[in-house]
């Protein structure tokens, strides 16, 4: 879907195609914006009397559609609700959107006009997000339904502006499609070497890639990571992407951390068959890294980041690290592994700590759908943060409300560290039946030190059951424009 900008024109009688104008609400009714108002007059009060039929009041996300009227050559006119115009901000836009996409995605129009005085730019972001469909394995006609819309030309007041504004925000688009087909792939294309592959293609944007195998993370005392992925047939892999984007390359990054776990079976400790196939997104942490660096690559972010993910299979096998295992940490640190299931955070772990030792960062932000307490905590629209840093935790708050992708803050303490605590080693690796979540994220800060610090666990927002204004069902991209949002608004030159 290719999205074009022009100026806004005077006769809409004369565009071709599917037709999109706009209405607002005011005092139980509705007014007409100036085009949708023409169009009206066009058409011989057409507009109205179908906006009349339906009870159109012009609220937000309401729409009328009119096919073929008379007076004007388009094949059919959408009539969209903005509610209260003052209300409408970038998220909204963003919304009414993916909402006229959905309405259109398959009517047989091949182009599309869209007049917008305001907002066009984020109107067509949030049309482009919605439009993604990932379709690659359907074979036969009867299940691929192909969208018909081939073009999108927004008619707005200041088009060289809105064209320029997009076109980064497209850059954004493609991360988080990047993370999109990959938390959707299957295990057996998406496992760790493979993933590798995808990775090493950043290097087209200007990304350094640094890889470390078995090998080298053994000789760095990663038993933690390493004893995930030692019953899978996959080598385990730590990647590490360096994007270098401010004045003063030398400067202190920024750090992005993800848990890459590519399929899990919860090892030893084995999931239920039910819905296990689920499991394939279990690396959406690495994918949202993976897209973010894409996204501040892509529109060449003027800052410093690095992007490190750990890559590994959760197997059962002769090899698998079994239930009261104890395993050592890059850190020194002494875990009893009571759970073989509760890998992830065994993998950040020593990510964590590599990226602190290694690039000291102003902060690390780790991202993982590490524990379904969380989704029973905040179900699916929220994320859950955890921090040692109010400063950080504000401004992720600010850039997940900026664009739709909220935050919700737990808190952290000694009452719940101490339950992680083990009678034979430094830590265990979950704390019991209760506050899942928060243990979980106790275990973390254990591998941070004074870096300022959050842990993102997005188990519920990573993978959706139901489709959003910008999303369709499954896989969302979450965490990909939270995190390009934030450098945006604080760490840039």
């Amino acid at each position: 879907m290719k999205i074009n900008f022009e100026k806004i024109s005077s006769d809409q009688g004369e565009i071709e195609g599917a037709l999109v104008l706009f209405a607002h609400n005011e005092d139980d009714g509705f007014v007409f914006s100036p085009a949708a108002a023409n169009a009206d007059e066009q058409t011989d009060g057409a507009l109205s009397r179908a906006a009349g039929a339906s009870d159109f009041k012009g609220k937000f996300g309401q729409i009328v559609e009119l096919l073929a009227p008379n007076g004007i050559k388009a094949s059919r006119v959408l009539l969209v609700g903005v509610g209260d115009p003052e209300k409408v901000d970038e998220k909204q836009a963003e919304r009414l959107g993916g909402k006229i996409i959905v309405k259109l995605n398959y009517s047989g129009d091949a182009n599309i006009t869209v007049v917008a005085r305001k907002h066009a730019t984020h109107k067509a972001y949030g049309m482009l997000l919605r439009h993604y469909k990932f379709d690659k394995y359907y074979t036969t006609e009867k299940n691929i339904k192909k969208s018909t819309v081939e073009t999108v030309t927004y008619q707005t007041e200041d088009p060289d502006g809105s064209r320029s504004d997009f076109e980064e925000l497209e850059k954004v688009a493609d991360g988080v499609f990047w993370a999109r087909n990959l938390v959707t792939e299957p295990g057996n294309v998406i496992y760790p070497e493979s993933y590798l592959e995808q990775i090493k293609e950043l290097e087209s944007l200007g990304i350094e890639i640094d890889v470390l195998n078995e090998d080298r993370m053994e000789e760095l005392g990663m038993e933690s990571l390493l004893g995930v992925g030692q019953g899978s047939a996959s080598e385990s892999l730590m990647v590490i992407m360096k994007w270098m984007g401010a004045a003063d390359k030398d400067a202190q990054p920024v750090a992005f951390v993800g848990k890459g776990v590519t399929f899990d079976t919860g090892g030893i400790s084995l999931k239920p068959g039910a819905g296990m196939e689920d499991m394939k997104f279990d690396m959406g942490g690495s994918a949202a890294v993976v897209g973010a660096m894409k996204a501040l690559a892509g529109r060449k972010a003027k800052a410093n980041v690095i992007g490190v993910v750990g890559l590994v299979e959760n197997m059962p096998s002769g090899t698998a690290q079994r239930p009261g295992d104890v395993v050592s940490s890059m850190s020194g640190q002494t875990i009893e592994v009571i759970n073989t299931d509760a890998e992830g955070r065994l993998v950040l772990a020593d990510c964590l700590w590599y990226c602190q030792d290694t690039y000291n960062p102003k902060f690390m932000i780790d991202l993982a759908t590490l524990t379904g307490a969380m989704m029973i905590a905040l179900g699916q629209d929220y994320a859950g943060i955890f921090s040692n840093n109010d400063e950080l935790c504000e401004q992720l708050d600010a850039a997940g409300q900026a664009v739709d992708e909220p935050v919700w803050r737990m808190p952290l303490g000694d009452g719940y560290d101490k339950l992680i605590n083990s009678d034979i080693a430094d830590m265990k690796n979950i704390g019991g039946k209760y506050a899942g979540s928060i243990t979980a994220a106790q275990f973390l800060q254990r591998f941070v030190n004074d870096t300022p610090w959050v842990h993102i666990d997005i188990a519920g927002t990573a993978w959706k059951q139901k489709p959003s204004d910008v999303a369709e069902k499954g896989a969302t991209g979450y965490g990909v424009r939270l995190l390009d949002q934030l450098v945006r608004d604080n760490y840039e030159d």
